[in-house]
């Protein structure tokens, strides 16, 4: 097996959270327009959503070729992932979401987008070397 280097890991990781970001929005909008739930419960429950969702795309594609041998299995690098870019992403989008809706007033699927944005750079450093560990190979 080969190791992306990490520019290829990145762009991965940006295709799978594409997807995910879809995700997030469309539980965002399904819980607080359709369900009307606060902003705030809707966000933490979309955000698991979304994080749950790119764990299992990670797994099979951004870091596939760290997933078959790495020591723990899939479980327990699912609780890690929940533990850093799952705790990043629902206290990250917590606190913006806060400010731009609650604060500012802001449309909250508009703040959504950027408070996903916001936590992508640091998830992206959390599950490359936290959750799937480099391992000095890239």
């Amino acid at each position: 097996m080969t190791a992306d280097g990490l520019g290829v890991r990145w762009l991965k990781f940006n295709a799978v959270g594409v997807i995910g970001f879809g995700v997030q929005l469309a539980a965002l909008a399904l819980l607080v327009s359709g369900l009307r739930m606060n902003y705030l419960l809707a966000t933490a429950l979309a955000v698991e959503t979304a994080v749950l969702h790119n764990f299992v795309w990670h797994e099979r594609y951004t870091w596939r070729d760290r997933t078959s041998a790495a020591r723990g299995g899939a479980l327990w690098r699912l609780l890690r992932f929940n533990l850093t870019t799952g705790t990043l992403s629902i206290l990250g989008n917590l606190l913006i979401m806060r400010v731009l809706v609650g604060r500012l007033r802001m449309n909250y699927l508009a703040a959504n987008v950027l408070t996903i944005l916001a936590c992508s750079l640091l998830n992206f450093a959390a599950s490359h070397w936290l959750v799937f560990g480099s391992r000095g190979r890239d």
